[in-house]
């Protein structure tokens, strides 16, 4: 069912044998050092066994590793049949959820629709979506993340606009007279744009790789979220989005000092000189 998550032949089918067995992930089992064969208790907040234990003991018999670097290596997976003889008996039978592999993507919402269907208006109704719908819905449970992220980064980008606007529109008026002086010996209106943009696209990329240089270093570093995001890493893709956009910044807040330092006449600069 998750093909992202590779186990080896040998521990699958030491995990089908043992029925304390669990697997893991790798980087659980490195965080508390866990190997094949340790036998680790793990407390619930909410099953406990039928003699009123809430601690269950499992045998580690394989570690699985992610097939990408994206991928999930946190949870622990234990069998379902130790877990239902075990428990206590009034929850004995319940599920609460099913992982379904649907052969065509195209007919997700289809199936969605009749498996709710077949359980409407019974004792256990159920609600089926895709599995990035699911995983976004216990997200939220912490808080809208998207917007928490997004208000932080335009509350930065606000910042950052006005700090690199007001330097280049100051750079250009402390250097009226080069400007002037550039325009006398036949530096064209175009070439005195693209100078004033190159030097704002390099303030803003210098800063951006900088930014992006020092966050990447801490994320490689393990995960800066403590466990609450445990998928997070930086891809080589949003690396050079933070480049264009940084870039993109550059030219935006040079824009208009550009053409303030197009406009500016020979005469009029030679004399703030």
């Amino acid at each position: 069912m998750h093909p992202e998550l590779v186990l080896s032949p040998e521990q699958k089918e030491a995990w089908l044998k043992t029925r304390t067995g669990a697997i893991v992930g790798r980087k659980t089992a490195d965080r508390f050092h866990w190997k094949i064969g340790d036998k680790v208790p793990i407390q619930s907040t909410i099953w406990s066994t039928a003699a009123g234990n809430r601690t269950w003991e499992f045998d580690i018999v394989g570690i699985y590793d992610g097939e990408k670097k994206g991928t999930d290596t946190t949870p622990l997976f234990f069998r379902y049949d130790y877990f239902d003889e075990v428990r206590q008996p009034g929850a004995k039978g319940l599920v609460g959820w099913y992982t379904i592999r649907v052969k065509d993507p195209a007919q997700a919402v289809e199936v969605a629709k009749l498996v709710d269907q077949e359980f409407e208006n019974s004792s256990a109704e159920t609600k089926t979506e895709p599995e990035g719908a699911f995983v976004q819905a216990w997200a939220s449970q912490i808080g809208n993340i998207v917007l928490i992220v997004a208000a932080i980064l335009g509350a930065v980008f606000f910042t950052i606009l006005l700090v690199t606007g007001n330097t280049m529109a100051q750079a250009v008026r402390e250097r009226t007279g080069e400007l002037g002086v550039l325009k006398a010996i036949g530096f064209t209106n175009g070439q005195i744009v693209g100078l004033v943009l190159a030097e704002s696209c390099l303030l803003t990329v210098l800063g951006g790789t900088l930014g992006l240089g020092l966050a990447w270093l801490v994320i490689s570093r393990g995960d800066p979220t403590s466990g609450l995001l445990p998928m997070f890493f930086f891809p080589t893709r949003d690396l050079l989005i933070g480049l264009g956009l940084s870039a993109a910044l550059g030219l935006v807040t040079g824009i208009f000092p550009a053409l303030q330092a197009m406009r500016l006449r020979v005469a009029d600069a030679l004399r703030r000189m």
